[in-house]
């Protein structure tokens, strides 16, 4: 018999989380509102979650049957050794959760739309690169996806979100 390794372990606990996710879901009282129920969305994600984890399952099992010379390959990450170590082996994480905390601090100045631009957009470029055309490209994908998720949610949900100080009307 093989041992677990811990990339299936995990994916093992995951799909129990999201089945208490499922069957917490069953428990949102319906009002009868005669619209969508509000259990729709939790449960929603729920299944799709549950679907994620089930195909990173799958590909843990996969990977296992295969040779040892592939898992070996798969597995050989140098340990950082030392602070100068650990903050360049987990720089990339560090500097964007600091960008993340900076986009919360300034979303009652900045509002979704320019604040949310701006994360995507730094992000992209910490991440990506920053090359003139990169750029541009970065530019580009963050106010397109942030226009559309804020324009979804501001007109088709008519949900509120923070408009900002610098320009309120936004």
């Amino acid at each position: 018999m093989r041992s677990l390794d811990r990339d299936t372990i995990v994916s093992i606990l995951l799909l129990l989380f999201c089945g208490f996710l499922i069957w917490a879901g069953t428990l949102i009282r319906d009002p009868q509102f005669g619209e969508l129920p509000p259990a729709a969305w939790p449960q929603g994600v729920s299944y799709v979650l549950t679907a994620f984890c089930l195909i990173y399952f799958l590909q843990n099992i996969l990977r296992s049957r295969s040779t040892p010379e592939a898992q070996s390959a798969d597995t050989a990450i140098e340990k950082p050794t030392g602070l100068l170590g650990w903050l360049k082996h987990f720089g990339n994480p560090i500097a964007c959760f600091a960008l993340y905390f900076v986009f919360l601090i300034t979303l009652p100045y900045l509002g979704t739309l320019i604040g949310g631009s701006l994360l995507v957009f730094s992000l992209l470029s910490l991440l990506g690169g920053i090359a003139p055309r990169q750029m541009v490209s970065h530019a580009l994908i963050a106010v397109i996806s942030v226009g559309a998720m804020w324009s979804i949610f501001t007109f088709g949900l008519r949900v509120l979100l923070p408009r900002g100080e610098i320009m309120p009307g936004i």
